[in-house]
């Protein structure tokens, strides 16, 4: 029996999923700071933090592709 070949990277998914962590991470700090009395500043600080938050995910869930 051969030992199953790996698939293909999947582009479209992982630039879906990218886009998805980082808004939903935009989207918690804009909430946070709408909380706190800025909505705009807890926006800023969520576009900062979301942008590495979606590349560690996405590495973190496809990295047999990178390895």
């Amino acid at each position: 029996m051969e030992p199953l070949s790996p698939g293909s990277f999947p582009p479209a998914q992982a630039g879906a999923f990218l886009i998805v962590v980082t808004l939903t991470v935009m989207g918690a700090g804009t909430l946070i700071g709408w909380l706190a009395g800025s909505a705009k500043g807890g926006l800023i600080v969520g576009a900062i933090l979301g942008v590495p938050a979606g590349i560690a995910a996405v590495f973190a869930r496809y990295r047999r592709y990178f390895a």
